[in-house]
Formats: C-alpha cells, sequence, structure tokens
C-alpha cells in the first residue's frame, strides 16, 4: 500500500514540474585577442582539435544546455561558423561579432540569446577543458539562488602591492578563491547587470561582478583544477597533458 502511495507521490512532483531538470542557454566567449598567447588560442589545436571545438563540445552534449550563442571577433566570424558546422554543434543558433571588451561581448552574446531562456551560462572560449559535470553543478545552483559560478580556493600565499612593487599587506587566502565559468544566471538578471554596467562605464574581467552592481548575491559552487584558462603558450601544454592524463584515466575504467 505504502509503495503504491509513494509511485503516486513521485508521479504528482514530476507533473507539478517540480522534477523538471533545469535548462539554459550558453554564451561562449571567443573574440579575444590573444595577446599574451602570441597566436589565436581560440583556434589553436588541442589534441588535433582546434581549442574552440573542445570547449563547445561539453555544451552541446549538456542535457542542461538548450541553446548556444558564439560570440568572436569580425575577423574570426567566417571561421568560427564554419568550425560549428563542421563539427555539427546543432545547438549553436548564432554566431556574432563582439565588442571591444570582454563586457561588451558578453552583453552583446546575452541579448542574442533566445527570449524562452530561463538561465543563461557566460563561458570563457579559452577554457576547453570544462566538464559535463560542471556545466550540470553550476546551472543546478543557479536554477535555485539565481547566480552561481564555480571556484577553487587559492592555495598561494597573497598579498596586495604597491605600484613601485613594495609589498603593503597580506591576503587571507581562507576567504579567497579564483573564479572560474561557466557563470550562470538567471537571463533577465544578467542583461539587466550588463546593461547596467555598461552605461556606468565599469571594467568588469567577469561576469559575477556585473551582478554585484544590482546588488544579487552571487553563489560559489565547487570548480574544477583542470578547469584551466589559456593564457599563455605554456597552458596549452599543460591542457594537452591534462587530456592525455583523461585518455589514461577512460582507458583503465573501460579495462575494469
Amino acid at each position: 500500500m505504502n509503495s503504491k502511495l509513494d509511485k503516486i507521490k513521485k508521479l504528482t512532483h514530476r507533473l507539478s514540474g517540480k522534477d523538471k531538470k533545469p535548462v539554459c542557454a550558453a554564451v561562449i566567449l571567443a573574440a579575444g585577442s590573444s595577446v599574451r598567447m602570441g597566436n589565436d588560442k581560440i583556434l589553436a589545436r588541442l589534441g588535433e582539435i582546434p581549442v574552440l571545438a573542445r570547449t563547445l563540445r561539453p555544451f552541446q552534449d549538456s542535457d542542461y544546455v538548450q541553446e548556444i550563442v558564439v560570440v568572436t571577433s569580425a575577423e574570426k566570424l567566417v571561421e568560427v561558423t564554419e568550425l560549428c558546422r563542421e563539427y555539427n554543434f546543432g545547438k549553436v543558433s548564432k554566431v556574432v561579432t563582439g565588442g571591444k571588451t570582454r563586457a561588451e561581448s558578453a552583453l552583446t552574446g546575452v541579448s542574442e540569446v533566445s527570449g524562452d531562456a530561463d538561465l543563461i551560462a557566460v563561458h570563457d572560449g579559452a577554457r576547453p577543458l570544462v566538464t559535463g559535470e560542471l556545466i550540470r553543478r553550476t546551472v543546478e545552483a543557479a536554477a535555485q539562488k539565481y547566480a552561481a559560478v564555480p571556484a577553487i580556493r587559492s592555495t598561494d600565499t597573497l598579498k596586495t602591492a604597491g605600484e613601485d612593487g613594495a609589498i603593503i599587506g597580506s591576503v587571507d587566502r581562507n576567504s579567497t578563491w579564483r573564479i572560474q565559468t561557466p557563470q550562470v544566471f538567471k537571463a533577465d538578471l544578467i542583461k539587466g547587470a550588463l546593461t547596467k554596467a555598461m552605461k556606468q562605464g565599469l571594467p568588469l574581467t567577469d561576469d559575477s561582478s556585473a551582478m554585484e552592481v544590482l546588488g544579487v548575491t552571487t553563489y560559489i559552487v565547487e570548480g574544477e583544477e583542470e578547469n584551466i584558462k589559456l593564457t599563455r603558450p605554456l597552458d596549452l601544454l599543460l591542457a594537452a597533458a591534462i587530456l592525455k592524463d583523461r585518455r589514461e584515466r577512460n582507458a583503465d575504467r573501460a579495462g575494469l
């Protein structure tokens, strides 16, 4: 009797929409200049596959993502569009030209997302090692709390210094986090936050900073050490090593 009642409760729960899996649109920012890399990091090869293709794949495969908008530079617009077709990224609805700053590109991207999107994930195109598990955790957290970002704790000793290089003081690393992407927000909130930040001319380095302008609290979810951002040539070597290790771990599991 109890078993039958439990089944009825579970069915009612699903029909009420409480069991509905949160889904969102993803905005991939791939318009950077790659100055510190020395060449185009977005289209560079990582294990014979372009970095951007590796970045897009987990979003394409995720059940939590229904649409992808790619923001790139005018110079790379055709090449990035062709890449999306070549690798069959069917969720990519648009490839658009970004602005002069990250904030401008982010605002362009979120503005191009379909109007029915409830959540928007903003992700660096130069983070090709993001996993579907990290996407899931961050989307689910944002669905409950409106704004969520992945982060890992700082392990280094942190100092503040003046322009002359003289150390001014220390920073408590126990309360310091290294912020990653994807950063996921309620769609209307991130659109409003980026619009307001742009009007005020604020120099944003990430999208959670825009939420602070609105006074919206952003919550941290556990990030991943392997979710590195490609900034310098050494990062490509590190990413290649991580990919190699992943393949070996997967092969070991398959052999069990």
